[in-house]
């Protein structure tokens, strides 16, 4: 019997034609509740990051500023905000200045596309839980990523200094290769989708389908994390090199650049936008993650099959709990993975995620193609999601293969050196000496004076 997928019921949600028709004073309502959204989420999360890589790592955290070190994090806040502002001398005092706003301004605009809910009333107003959607919303956030960089690459340049300029130049090379991997694991989400627009993305992802496998009717799922689980392996490994967290955190790197791009930022205002930029883009790259691959706001099964669970204020706590653990993801692996070396991040990013991204697109391509918009089996993309989760393996096997023949080799010429060093005639050959100052300076004092 030929497997035949049923289509999957008309999802339901905000589209396109409910945006750009809320009053003013809602609209500013939604911008305020964001900011203060990722204010807040910034203070507590570097709270929690403390506290649960301290956990991890057996020791108590933040114990001492308020109830379970809650107020610590404000206790920063209030320290760089009243610490004096130093501005060396020979910095570009322009471009100084401005570089923290440039990465911080775009980061709280990329969450105005992201949706937290469906339709609600809010003081008699119907309107969706989301500022704004357009038609390229997804394109917008990646376009926000690359003027934030430019924020990174100012701030070292206009310092003056060589540590910042190397963080600067790290920074730039570092999310150029990751920002590319990262752009194609959306296009296999547009292909399947069949939208750019952020809400209808998380509609398309509102009920699976069903397989009609020997009588048998089986569930398939809804999540394109599931679907399409290439993409979005290589979307969370890119996530931690255009944030520039650990194991990817080269352009600010401790043991070789002192702090990277903001070494000559003081502890004061300079330095907390750059820090508060850092988790904002940090709950950006997590909110489209789950808007793009894990369902959005919509509740996550059992859940799911209570018949309120997607209505009203509830998807809202599910999309805050979906983002508290991606967000938990980012500090498990920063606790755990010690920092690569930038020829290792820059080759996995060039000859590893950018060529089986390719390779994947064209896959999924492929099928949405001969199976049809309406018609797409899930049994098919799994096989070929396998197939480039095998190559993915496979290459990375390749290179960590060579990787460790090349140390052996520099080990062996390192050893055959010392010996030679040690006994100039092992090779066979007559060397001199490698001391020939010490004998050059004898020679000339056994040669009688006045003689050629």
């Amino acid at each position: 019997m030929i497997p035949q997928l049923t289509a999957a019921p008309e999802p339901t949600g905000p589209t396109l034609e409910d945006f750009g028709n809320d009053p003013l004073w809602l609209t500013i309502l939604k911008a305020v509740f964001i900011f203060a959204f990722l204010m807040g989420g910034a203070v507590l999360g570097v709270w929690f990051e403390r506290k649960l890589i301290s956990r991890m790592q057996h020791r108590y955290g933040p114990n001492r500023a308020g109830k379970f070190g809650i107020l610590q994090s404000i206790a920063d806040g209030l320290k760089m905000a009243l610490k004096e502002d130093i501005l060396p001398r020979t910095v570009d005092k322009v471009v100084y200045v401005l570089a923290p706003l440039i990465i911080a301004i775009p980061a709280f605009l990329t969450f105005s596309v992201i949706p937290f809910g469906p339709k609600v009333s809010i003081f008699g107003v119907e309107t969706p839980l989301q500022l704004t959607d357009l038609p390229v919303a997804a394109l917008m956030v990646l376009a926000m990523a690359s003027i934030g960089v430019y924020g990174i690459v100012l701030g070292g340049w206009a310092s003056r200094s060589p540590y910042a300029i190397l963080g600067g130049l790290r920074s730039s090379a570092q999310v150029v290769s990751y920002e590319i991997a990262m752009g194609l694991s959306f296009v296999a989400v547009f292909l399947y989708a069949g939208t750019l627009s952020t809400s209808e993305i998380v509609a398309k992802q509102a009920n699976g389908g069903t397989l009609e496998l020997f009588g048998l009717s089986i569930p398939t799922p809804s999540w394109f994390a599931v679907l399409l689980i290439p993409s979005f392996l290589i979307y969370v490994i890119t996530m931690f090199g255009e944030t520039n967290r650990l194991p990817f955190d080269l352009p600010e790197g401790e043991g070789e650049l002192v702090g990277g791009f903001h070494t000559e930022y003081s502890s004061s205002l300079k330095f907390a936008l750059f820090m508060i930029a850092e988790y904002i883009n940090m709950f950006t790259v997590s909110a489209m993650a789950i808007t793009l691959f894990l369902g959005g706001w919509r509740a996550p099964w059992p859940i799911s099959l209570w018949e309120d669970a997607n209505t009203g204020w509830w998807p809202l706590l599910w999309f805050v709990i979906k983002l508290v653990l991606v967000f938990s993801f980012f500090v498990w692996v920063r606790a755990s993975l010690p920092r690569v070396r930038y020829d290792q991040l820059m080759a996995f990013g060039w000859k590893v995620l950018i060529p089986v991204n390719l390779g994947w697109i064209l896959l999924v391509a492929v099928v949405r193609a001969i199976r049809g918009q309406e018609g797409q089996s899930p049994v098919v993309l799994t096989i070929a999601a396998l197939v480039v989760i095998g190559v993915l393996a496979v290459l990375w096997r390749f290179m960590t293969v060579t990787e460790k023949a090349a140390e052996e080799k520099k080990a062996r010429v390192e050893e055959e050196f010392l010996e030679l060093r040690e006994n100039p005639t092992a090779g066979g050959f007559p060397v001199p000496p490698l001391d020939l100052p010490h004998y050059h300076g004898a020679a000339r004092k056994e040669v009688p004076s006045g003689s050629n």
